[in-house]
């Protein structure tokens, strides 16, 4: 086993897109720094998108103590301008930039693993980590076990995934600056879907993405149905927008969505004349029942019977979200 080569404090970045997130930015903060001696000269910058609650007093007030802590504002709100105003605000000393997210709590050494595993694979321009999903009560618990499943994520490798590997698009963890400057970083015309639209114009450009699915974390899912619609709507939109731009073919995997929207909207329609067009429909409605009750078994518990509506709520918000982007265009 060779040793990890060494990556020295001041040469890693760490970036943090924030907008109202005064219940989760202070925890996330110190999950980051913990007590790892190393994070004390790594370089954390929030970059807040005009927050209206208490978000920019509690990284002030942190930033009193913790010197290597900085804010700064991004007027354009989004997080892919954000990720781009903290790369231009932090000077060239810095080899490696890792994103994180305000909403979330990072395990003990997270930054130090990811410089380390870029710093292992001088080939690679990127490397990924792994998502876990979690979820607190009844029906992000049966989500969170959905979305780890391949109908859930098509069997993307970053979605609770055991294998390393070389992939073309997974969860943002870290960068190579020199890399990320030279495609142009994020597109920051992008609320949603950016990071895959970054992973395509790097694989372009020749880089290479590495999943390292050692380095783990959880991603809690949303609280509700109507809020687990909304997101998946926005990837929908995100994904439509990536396509578009760069004239892509997606893989089956990634608009199936798509695809069972058409197929039961066209199911419906068409029964309405010809009966035996409504199997279809009835056919994903069967499979939502038989993924509410697998859930039920895996679980253990009766929440697992809101396995079936958290799968149906990501396939048809992604497909009409999709679908929507597309006509628009």
């Amino acid at each position: 086993m060779h040793p990890k080569p060494a990556v020295l404090p001041a040469e890693v970045l760490v970036g943090i897109p924030a907008l109202n997130e005064s219940a989760h930015i202070e925890a996330c903060l110190l999950s980051l720094l913990g007590d790892d001696p190393f994070m004390q000269d790594v370089t954390l910058i929030v970059a807040d998108g005009g927050s209206s609650d208490d978000t920019r007093e509690i990284v002030r007030r942190l930033a009193t103590r913790l010197a290597n802590l900085r804010l700064i504002d991004n007027p354009a709100k989004l997080q892919a301008a954000a990720m781009n105003a903290i790369v231009a605000k932090a000077g060239p000393q810095h080899r490696f930039l890792v994103r994180c997210d305000a909403h979330a709590a990072y395990p003990a050494g997270y930054v130090r693993a990811v410089a380390e595993s870029l710093a292992q694979r001088p080939e690679a321009a990127s490397v990924a980590t792994v998502m876990d999903a979690v979820g607190e009560g009844c029906f992000a618990r049966a989500a969170a076990w959905v979305v780890d499943t391949p109908l859930g994520s098509g069997k993307s490798a970053h979605r609770g995934g055991s294998q390393s590997g070389w992939v073309d698009h997974a969860h943002h963890a870290g960068f190579r600056l020199d890399w990320f400057g030279q495609i142009g970083g994020y597109d920051p015309a992008f609320s949603h879907n950016e990071d895959a639209e970054l992973d395509h114009r790097l694989g372009l450009a020749g880089g290479k993405i590495w999943l390292d699915a050692d380095i783990r974390l959880d991603y809690r899912m949303r609280p509700t149905l109507p809020k687990l619609f909304r997101q998946y709507w926005n990837y929908g939109r995100g994904r439509a927008r990536t396509v578009l731009k760069h004239r892509m073919r997606p893989r089956l995997r990634q608009i199936f969505p798509l695809l069972a929207v058409l197929g039961i909207v066209a199911s419906l329609g068409l029964g309405l004349l010809w009966s035996p067009a409504l199997l279809l429909a009835a056919s994903y409605a069967a499979l939502m029942v038989g993924v509410s009750l697998a859930g039920a078994v895996a679980l253990r518990s009766a929440c697992g019977l809101l396995a079936g509506p958290a799968m149906g709520a990501m396939h048809i918000a992604w497909g009409l979200g999709f679908l929507r982007q597309v006509i628009l265009r």
